[in-house]
């Protein structure tokens, strides 16, 4: 007869899914996470060295990303075949936030369907070129609708003219008000040079050449000029997603962040590219106003992502990520 222990599944097949679940999007591609691996789990940890504080103070990035994560162990152990349910804050660490435990079952039906999102992870990439077309198929737009739903998250669409113009005032305004704010400076430097042996930031070849053409001026431009080419005259027709929540705490920022995972994949599988935006979210004053006037919302904004069609057919650069052993916590 077989036991619960004997339905575990090899611990082999389980590194290589937390593994996976690196490839997950971040702020500045800080990989605030940290991992443990039981034989019957899987715990996520934020990790407070890699906070941005003076770009996060609230820990909002911080989670979110985290978030992104777990969504993406979630999809990665479905797509394995192992059977797994997801306890979040399931302790008093605040650090802690989830313990993903193994059923001993196969997938539910619902997790075999977000499994088909594994072939994504590999392929995704943030592209901060402008894009050539924003369009969203209506069976993609209800899809992504749907994924972010199972979270308690709101998706918006940003498609109004004058809500758009709103939206890249409020960029502006927030990028001011973040320069102004003591070491926000010296942070952002921090992570987009980093050392040439280093596995995270931002890399030169991840982020446009400039803004040529008639892009909206400060939508998404966040970094300093890289080396990524941008066809010439290349307007950014993307469409801006949002994305919300009832309520503004932990569970919430974590929550907004598994949404945005699967959000990120499932339009990547579509055929689209995505880019996550967070500089509005990252003053008090601009993500009140971006509920009030852009979204007109009494949720709390979350993240911002510029979804729609790259401007051309390259293959972007894989960021580097962290090796498994760097992020693994030990013993129990």
């Amino acid at each position: 007869m077989s036991t619960g222990r004997a339905a575990l599944p090899h611990p082999d097949t389980v590194r290589h899914a937390v593994a996976t679940a690196l490839e997950a999007p971040s702020v500045h591609n800080a990989q605030p996470w940290r991992w443990r691996i039981g034989p019957d789990r899987v715990e996520l940890h934020a990790d407070p060295d890699r906070r941005l504080p003076f770009t996060d103070p609230d820990r909002r990035d911080h989670l979110v990303s985290c978030g992104a994560a777990l969504a993406t162990l979630h999809v990665a152990l479905a797509a394995s075949g192992i059977g797994h349910r997801v306890e979040r804050y399931p302790g008093g660490d605040r650090d802690h936030l989830a313990t993903v435990r193994f059923t001993g079952r196969p997938p539910t039906a619902a997790d075999r369907t977000d499994a088909l999102l594994a072939p994504a992870i590999r392929r995704r990439r943030t592209d901060r070129r402008p894009y050539r077309d924003g369009g969203i198929a209506d069976h993609t737009r209800a899809a992504l609708t749907a994924r972010a739903a199972r979270y308690g998250v709101t998706l918006h669409a940003v498609t109004d003219p004058v809500a758009r113009h709103h939206l890249v005032e409020l960029e502006l305004d927030a990028a001011r008000e973040l320069r102004a704010r003591p070491g926000h400076a010296a942070e952002l430097l921090v992570w987009t040079h980093r050392y040439a042996d280093s596995r995270d930031g931002v890399r030169t070849g991840s982020v446009p050449v400039g803004t040529p053409g008639p892009r909206e001026a400060g939508l998404g431009v966040r970094f300093p000029a890289g080396s990524l080419p941008v066809p010439a005259s290349t307007t950014d027709l993307a469409t801006i997603l949002a994305l919300s929540t009832p309520a503004d705490d932990d569970p919430a920022r974590l929550a907004a962040g598994e949404a945005l995972g699967v959000v990120l994949l499932t339009a990547t599988r579509a055929g689209l590219a995505t880019c996550p935006l967070s500089r509005i979210l990252e003053t008090v004053r601009t993500r009140s106003a971006l509920a009030a006037r852009v979204l007109r919302t009494a949720e709390h904004p979350q993240l911002l992502v510029r979804v729609g069609r790259a401007p051309d057919d390259r293959e972007l650069p894989a960021t580097p990520r962290r090796r498994l052993r760097d992020v693994l916590l030990r013993g129990d």
